[in-house]
C-alpha cells in the first residue's frame, strides 16, 4: 500500500468508526506517547536496560504501527500531502547523501 492510499484508509477509518480527528495538539501528544512506547522496547529488547517481564509480550510492530496510524492522522488534518513530501525527502537524501556514508571510516 503506497502512503497516499494509508492517509485514505485512515481517513475513511476516522469517518466510519470516529468521531473525529482529535485536534493537532491532541494528536501531537498521542504521537509523542506512541514513540516512547516503541523507545522503551528498543531500549529494553536492543539496548542496554534490562526488560521487565510486563514487556516481554509487547509487539513492536505494533507500536510502529501506532506511530504511523498517528503520523497519518496528523498529515490528513494539516492537509499534507506524505507521499508527495517523502518522495521529495527521499530524492534529497539520495542527491544529499549519496557518497556521505560510504565515505564515513565509522561505518565501516
Amino acid at each position: 500500500m503506497d502512503i497516499k492510499k494509508a492517509q485514505k484508509v485512515v481517513d475513511d477509518w476516522i469517518k466510519a468508526h470516529g468521531v473525529r480527528y482529535f485536534n493537532e495538539l491532541t494528536n501531537m501528544a498521542q504521537l509523542t506517547e506512541e514513540v516512547g512506547e516503541v523507545a522503551r522496547i528498543i531500549a529494553r529488547r536492543y539496548g542496554e536496560q534490562s526488560e521487565k517481564e510486563s514487556d516481554k509480550s509487547k509487539d513492536l510492530g505494533e507500536e510502529l504501527a501506532d506511530v504511523l496510524f498517528v503520523v497519518l492522522c496528523l498529515a490528513n488534518q494539516t492537509g499534507t500531502d506524505l507521499q508527495d513530501a517523502f518522495d521529495k525527502k527521499m530524492d534529497v537524501k539520495t542527491q544529499r547523501d549519496h557518497d556521505r556514508h560510504h565515505n564515513n571510516k565509522k561505518l565501516k
